[in-house]
C-alpha cells in the first residue's frame, strides 16, 4: 500500500489557497476554487481535489486566464441566465449567477444558465448538488480539449465532455451522476501516469490510431469515448449543447485557442434546472414516493447507486475530520508551493 499523509479539511483549504493566491489567482477565485477542491477531496475524489491545482497553476502560467475577472450577469426576461466569466475561471460566473438561476426555475418550472468565456477544470457535480440541496433537478454539460476521438476515428475531435445530473431526494442524499463521455477522464490518465500503472483496454489510441495502454501514449494520441457510437453521439450532443447553443466554443476550438499552451480548456458550460414542484403539478410527495421506489429496487437487488461511495467518503471524512492523499501527490504540492513562492 502506497504511503499517504493526513490532512484536515481546514488544511485542504488553505493549502488550496496558498497556492492559488501565490499563483496569481484573487481572493474571489481563489476562495470560490479551494471550495470547490475541498469539496471534491473530501469525498475521496482524488482526480478532482487537490490535485488540480496542478492545472490552476498551469493555466495561470499560460497567461490567458485573468485571476481577477468579475463575472457580468447579463439580466433578461426569459428563463435563460448568461453569465460572462471574462475569461476568468468558471466557478466564480457559477456562484454569481446561482442565486438567479434558482430565482427563474422556481418561477418558470425550468431555466438555464449559459457561463461563456470561462476556463474550467472542475468536476461538474458540486455545482448540480447545490441545485438539489434545494429540491431542484439538475444537469450540467462541458466541453473541453479535442483530446478525444469520435468512434470509428483515429483522432481527437471531440472533448472529455461530461455530464452531471442531480435528483432531489428528501432527508437523504441526492441521485447524482457525473462522468465524461470519454472512458475515462483526462485526470485519471495524469493520475495512471503518475503512478506508472498501464490504462485498461479500450480507452484510448496512441497518435498512430492504434489502441494502448501506456498513459502517455495515450495523452499523445487521443482517448475514446465509452459506448462506442453511444458514447460518441452522446459527446457530440454535448458539444452542440455546451457551444453552439450558447454562442461558445467547441472542443476543436478550445483546442485552437490554447496553441499548445498548457492548463485548463476555454469554452462555455450549460447548466439546466428544474423545479419538481411545477412540473408535477404540485404532487411532490406522490412523485418523490415513486422515485424512492425506483431507488429501492435498484438497492435491494444488491446494486449500487451512482456516488454512494462518494456520499459514504464524504461522511466518513467529515466526521473524523481529515482526509487521506498520496505522500507523492504531497510532496508534489509542496515543491509546488515552493515554486510559486519563488516566483
Amino acid at each position: 500500500m502506497s504511503e499517504t499523509v493526513k490532512l484536515t479539511l481546514d488544511e485542504v483549504r488553505a493549502l488550496s489557497l496558498s497556492i492559488l493566491t501565490k499563483s496569481g489567482f484573487g481572493p474571489e477565485h481563489a476562495a470560490a476554487i479551494a471550495d470547490t477542491l475541498t469539496t471534491c477531496q473530501t469525498d475521496d475524489c482524488q482526480s478532482h481535489g487537490l490535485f488540480r491545482l496542478f492545472m490552476c497553476h498551469d493555466t495561470m502560467k499560460s497567461g490567458k486566464v485573468d485571476g481577477h475577472a468579475a463575472p457580468v450577469l447579463t439580466l433578461s426576461n426569459n428563463a435563460i441566465v448568461r453569465v460572462d466569466a471574462n475569461a476568468g475561471m468558471s466557478l466564480l460566473a457559477f456562484e454569481k449567477a446561482l442565486p438567479l438561476l434558482i430565482e427563474k426555475t422556481r418561477a418558470n418550472g425550468i431555466a438555464a444558465m449559459a457561463i461563456n468565456r470561462c476556463f474550467h477544470f472542475s468536476a461538474l457535480w458540486p455545482e448540480v448538488e447545490r441545485l438539489s440541496s434545494v429540491g431542484l433537478a439538475a444537469m450540467a454539460m462541458v466541453p473541453s480539449h479535442s483530446w478525444v476521438a469520435p468512434a470509428g476515428g483515429t483522432r481527437g475531435s471531440l472533448g472529455t465532455n461530461p455530464l452531471a445530473f442531480s435528483w432531489p431526494r428528501s432527508g437523504k442524499d441526492p441521485f447524482t451522476f457525473d462522468f465524461a463521455t470519454s472512458a475515462f477522464a483526462r485526470g485519471e490518465i495524469e493520475l495512471y501516469r503518475r503512478a506508472g500503472k498501464p490504462l485498461p483496454e479500450g480507452v484510448a489510441i496512441d497518435k498512430h490510431g492504434n489502441p494502448t495502454t501506456d498513459p502517455q501514449a495515450a495523452m499523445d494520441g487521443a482517448m475514446l469515448t465509452f459506448g462506442s457510437y453511444k458514447g460518441s453521439a452522446l459527446s457530440i450532443m454535448i458539444e452542440l449543447l455546451a457551444g453552439p447553443l450558447i454562442d461558445d466554443l467547441t472542443s476543436l476550438e478550445s483546442m485552437e485557442f490554447a496553441q499548445g499552451a498548457g492548463g485548463a480548456p476555454y469554452h462555455g458550460e450549460i447548466i439546466l434546472a428544474f423545479d419538481p414542484a411545477q412540473f408535477s403539478g404540485g404532487r411532490v410527495s406522490d412523485n418523490d414516493a415513486r422515485a424512492e421506489r425506483l431507488f429501492a429496487d435498484i438497492t435491494d437487488q444488491g446494486a449500487r447507486l451512482p456516488s454512494q461511495r462518494r456520499f459514504a467518503a464524504r461522511a466518513r471524512n467529515t466526521e473524523r475530520g481529515y482526509v487521506e492523499i498520496a505522500k507523492t501527490l504531497y510532496d508534489d504540492l509542496q515543491a509546488l508551493a515552493e515554486d510559486v513562492r519563488a516566483v
